[in-house]
């Protein structure tokens, strides 16, 4: 727990640039004026990665074509198709977040699982769950962040006490993990993903493209 909690401080002080730095040297040699703390800088860290991913797995369900809900990649049969990739996110989402929140999951369905679900219900099922856990997300503070949750007791029985911060990073971490799986899904069949699209897009607005 020690080794995660200093990773996610190592990674919110990255995040948040320039803390020491300030603005722009001033002629003259003139000392530089430090830039305010932010506040709340763990759990500002937390809802910004959880917002990006939000994004693209957002963008995944939306920008597949329909007709490749039900590809595969590769030929094993324990492989997962892309409407049952996104149901797997959905579940999860909703388990990590209630978990957060100290209370029962509020899903009425198993969608990794459901049996021909159409891509509109799965694009609405997953602007549901990550809107489900940005309430918990929004509302964090770095003093929230630090709460020990107990989990409702589920099919395996009682469960331990965790950081609130501990389950959120699991589920931000997990979003990551299976958002890369679905892009091998997309380039599999010849589209660019969403975080390579937006990436693209980004730059050539720069270039005033």
């Amino acid at each position: 727990m020690k080794k995660f909690l200093c990773s996610v401080m190592l990674c919110c002080i990255a995040a948040v640039p320039a803390i020491a730095q300030g603005g722009t040297a001033p002629a003259g040699g003139a000392p530089q004026t430090p830039a305010p703390a932010p506040t709340d800088p763990l759990s500002a860290y937390v809802k910004g990665a959880f917002n990006q991913i939000s994004r693209n797995l957002n963008g995944s369900a939306e920008q597949m074509p329909e007709a490749n809900y039900n590809m595969k990649i590769g030929t094993m049969t324990e492989v997962r198709t892309f409407a049952s990739m996104l149901g797997h996110i959905i579940d999860a989402n909703y388990l990590f977040c209630s978990q957060a929140k100290g209370e029962a999951s509020p899903a009425t369905m198993r969608y990794e699982t459901a049996k021909d679900t159409t891509k509109d219900q799965l694009v609405k099922a997953m602007h549901d769950a990550l809107t489900y856990c940005s309430s918990v997300y929004d509302t964090l503070t770095d003093l929230t962040a630090m709460q020990m949750i107990t989990p409702p007791a589920g099919p395996a029985g009682p469960a331990r006490a965790q950081l609130r911060v501990a389950i959120l990073m699991r589920n931000v971490g997990h979003n990551n993990e299976e958002y890369g799986n679905l892009v091998g899904y997309f380039r599999a069949a010849n589209l660019v993903p969403p975080s390579t699209a937006a990436a693209n897009a980004a730059a050539a607005g720069r270039r005033g493209n």
